[in-house]
């Protein structure tokens, strides 16, 4: 087997993109890691300007995830694979890697595992079971991060949702007065992550670990430190959370099951805090703050909308 990485998800603007960043800023101590090089797969519509200026020697491979025929192209004679495109295509990279022998994997799932509510959880759940059994079966080394809701920067789908709320609405319409507990996390600490983790295998070697925040925050903090930001003061209306969930229960009943939004409120005030402590340990994660990380992607917004 070859020294070869492999990775997928580097040209998002997420912590994928900046994972890519990283390497390319430790290139020497990845080379001496993996002196065959490193490949990504890549979709044919992705712009790899950034990436190829990272990691200039970088071999792509272009295709969609479930083309198994181009994964294997990609995943022969790898040595590891850290795959950040998402937790949907896992299946199909751990089967074609356990076929190609593959001796390591790094995936990149999510912490909606843990949700006690079945549309949201049971898939992941399904999604990790064959992970596990997997990897076992072909004696595969392997890990698992879950990022908590991701942030950063106007591509994270997110937070950037809140922000514009705050920014063009007068009011704020929250349900339990949205006192709800989230743990945020910031996509250039999970780049560091991802790259903590390669870099240590000995100490995350065959464990998961969360990567969460720096610390816990209600919703309704979240919404008044961005409206400092953006130079704000947010106004709150508050509905119970019985009344919201009648309303998608009534919504569910009018449309016969054609908009089903009742899982949706659930989780809306479902907390969503988890330790990151495991991770702290092993190979000294350590997360900023919501209060820290909100600041650079309000201004990115402000900078976006012309201001």
């Amino acid at each position: 087997m070859k020294k070869l990485l492999v990775i997928t998800g580097s040209t998002g603007k997420k912590s994928g993109g900046y994972f890519a960043q990283i390497l390319g800023l430790n290139y020497g101590k990845v080379q001496s890691m993996f002196s065959d090089g490193i490949r990504a797969v890549v979709r044919k519509t992705s712009n790899t300007k950034e990436l190829d200026q990272y990691i200039p020697s970088i071999k792509k491979f272009y295709g969609d995830l479930t083309d198994k025929d181009i994964l294997k192209e990609a995943f022969t004679d790898a040595d590891t694979i850290v795959h950040i495109a998402g937790i949907h295509w896992s299946r199909e990279v751990v089967e074609v890697a356990a076929n190609c022998h593959v001796r390591r994997l790094i995936l990149v799932h999510t912490t909606g595992i843990y949700s006690k509510y079945k549309e949201a959880g049971e898939e992941y759940r399904q999604i990790d079971e064959f992970v596990y059994e997997t990897c076992k079966k072909n004696h595969i080394i392997l890990t698992i991060l879950r990022p908590t809701m991701i942030y950063g920067n106007v591509y994270d789908n997110n937070v950037i949702v809140f922000i514009k709320m705050v920014d063009k609405l007068p009011i704020m319409l929250v349900v339990d007065g949205a006192r709800y507990e989230l743990q945020p996390v910031h996509y250039k600490d999970l780049g560091e992550a991802y790259y903590q983790v390669l870099m240590n295998e000995e100490a995350t070697a065959n464990k998961d670990f969360n990567l969460s925040g720096g610390e816990p925050i209600f919703l309704r903090d979240m919404f008044i430190e961005i409206g400092k930001n953006l130079g704000k003061k947010v106004t709150f209306v508050s509905c119970p959370f019985s009344i919201a969930y009648a309303g998608a229960w009534i919504v569910y009943l009018l449309t016969l099951g054609k908009f089903d939004f009742r899982e949706r409120v659930q989780r809306l005030c479902e907390p969503r805090v988890f330790t990151h402590e495991p991770a702290t340990l092993a190979f000294g994660y350590k997360p900023r703050n919501f209060k820290v990380g909100i600041v650079d992607e309000v201004k990115e917004y402000l900078h976006h909308r012309g201001n």
